[in-house]
């Protein structure tokens, strides 16, 4: 078996860490480029050789959070098991127990989109994961019946899902979650039944 090999960058994996933990604390608006390059130790000619511009460097992180959550929710449900409606809900689970932890100020997505033009890299990003947290549900629902994520219920739970958010970043807490999951579970009763009485 052949090794790929990889060159490490370190000077580009401190930007990205740097801008990942930045623009969460301060917003992107606030966090400007000098800021990013002075506390990443390196000159902004070398930060404008690995992003082109502040909207790259912007869709770069938020890839990066995209890609990290993915990750985490695929995990935690496969640890978790369950029916495929068990693990529906368990989402709403994870997103309670990451508004509990010290450094939760938001969904990035939603509050980069509030900084963002529609034209911009950084929306485009978003747009795909908005696309994958339907999916996630429209998959995880197959079996009860749904046909894909522009069904009624996964709109529904992935309305709750950025509501639950948007809500624990104003008054923080895991009750925003709790009561998200509970109204997802009655969303797919009444799913599971109105399905049933058509077959």
């Amino acid at each position: 078996m052949t090794t790929v090999k990889t060159r490490r960058r370190p000077g580009l994996e401190r930007v990205l860490a740097t801008a990942d933990r930045l623009f969460y604390e301060r917003g992107i608006h606030a966090t400007g480029v000098d800021l990013i390059a002075e506390e990443a130790s390196v000159s902004k000619a070398t930060m404008y050789t690995y992003f082109r511009t502040k909207d790259d460097l912007v869709a770069a992180y938020l890839q990066g959070r995209s890609d990290g959550w993915q990750r985490h929710v695929a995990e935690q449900l496969e640890a978790r098991g369950g029916s495929s409606i068990d693990k529906a809900l368990s989402v709403f689970d994870l997103l309670g127990e990451w508004f509990v932890t010290d450094d939760f100020r938001g969904c990035p997505f939603i509050n980069a989109e509030a900084e963002s033009t529609q034209d911009s890299p950084g929306h485009r990003v978003n747009l795909g994961h908005r696309g994958w947290v339907r999916e996630l549900f429209a998959d995880l629902l197959q079996p009860i019946g749904v046909t894909g994520s522009d069904e009624m219920l996964v709109l529904q739970l992935t309305t709750l899902y950025d509501g639950a958010m948007a809500s624990a970043y104003a008054e923080p807490g895991p009750a925003w979650a709790h009561a998200a999951r509970e109204a997802a579970r009655a969303l797919i009763d009444r799913f599971e039944a109105e399905h049933s009485r058509v077959e």
